[in-house]
C-alpha cells in the first residue's frame, strides 16, 4: 500500500517465503547486474588484451595512494602511472609536483571517470589519461613509473621496464612485488604495501658478474 512505512515493507519482504522461480529470478537479475558492471567498466579494455596480460580493475586505496606518495618523496620529473584506473595515483602525485603526469589506461570508461576526477578537483588540463596499450607505450623518458598490476603480468613488464627506462628510473609497485628485484624500500604492510625499485639497481644486478682474472666462457 501507499502509505505503508519502510520499516513495514522491510517486514513484509522478510516474512515473504520465495519459491523456486522466485529465487531464479532474483539470481538472474543479480547475474545481469554484476555482468553489466563487467562490460561496461572492463570488457571495452579486455578485448584488446591477450587473456594472459588482462588485469581486473580494482580501485587503490587511499593507504594505497599515500604509500606510493611516501616512497616517491624526494623524486620530481614525469610521472606515468601504467594501468591508471579511476587515475587517483595521477592525481595524487600531480598535487605534489609531478608533471608532466600520465596515466595510461585501456578501458574508454575508466579513461572518461579519470578525466572527471580530475575536473572536479580543478586538474583538468594539468593531467593526463591516455586510452593506449600499456604495453605498446614508449617508456623511454619516464622518470617516475606507478604500477598496481597482477602478479601474473609483472614478469613481463619487468622485462619492458628494464629495456626502455632511463637509468635513474624508479618504479613504484603497490599491492605484489617483483619478486626477482631488490626493493630498495618497503612502505606499508598486507595488501596495502608498496615496493620502490632503482632501475639503475636493477640493471646492475642482471649483469652476470665476470670472474677475477677470468672470463664468463668456460
Amino acid at each position: 500500500m501507499d502509505g505503508d512505512t519502510p520499516e513495514e515493507v522491510l517486514a513484509e519482504f522478510k516474512e515473504r517465503r520465495f519459491g523456486g522461480w522466485g529465487i531464479l529470478q532474483l539470481t538472474a537479475g543479480t547475474g545481469l547486474a554484476v555482468y553489466a558492471v563487467w562490460a561496461g567498466l572492463l570488457m571495452p579494455g579486455f578485448r584488446r588484451v591477450p587473456l594472459k596480460l588482462q588485469v581486473p580493475y580494482l580501485p587503490a586505496s587511499r593507504k594505497q595512494v599515500c604509500n606510493v606518495m611516501t616512497l616517491l618523496k624526494g623524486r620530481s620529473g614525469s610521472i606515468a602511472d601504467l594501468g591508471s584506473g579511476d587515475g587517483r595515483i595521477v592525481l595524487e602525485a600531480y598535487s605534489q609536483g609531478f608533471s608532466p603526469a600520465v596515466g595510461y589506461e585501456l578501458n574508454p570508461w575508466l579513461v572518461r571517470l579519470a578525466y572527471f576526477h580530475a575536473w572536479r578537483r580543478g586538474h583538468h588540463g594539468n593531467v593526463s589519461y591516455l586510452r593506449k596499450d600499456l604495453w605498446k607505450v614508449s617508456l623511454a623518458d619516464c622518470k617516475n613509473v606507478t604500477v598496481f598490476l597482477a602478479p601474473s603480468v609483472l614478469p613481463l613488464l619487468q622485462e619492458k621496464l628494464l629495456a626502455e627506462l632511463p637509468e635513474d628510473a624508479l618504479v613504484v609497485s603497490g599491492r605484489f612485488p617483483f619478486t626477482s628485484w631488490t626493493a630498495r624500500e618497503v612502505q606499508g604492510e598486507g595488501a596495502d604495501r608498496a615496493w620502490a625499485y632503482d632501475i639503475q639497481a636493477q640493471r646492475q644486478r642482471a649483469v652476470p658478474q665476470r670472474p677475477a682474472g677470468g672470463s664468463l666462457s668456460s
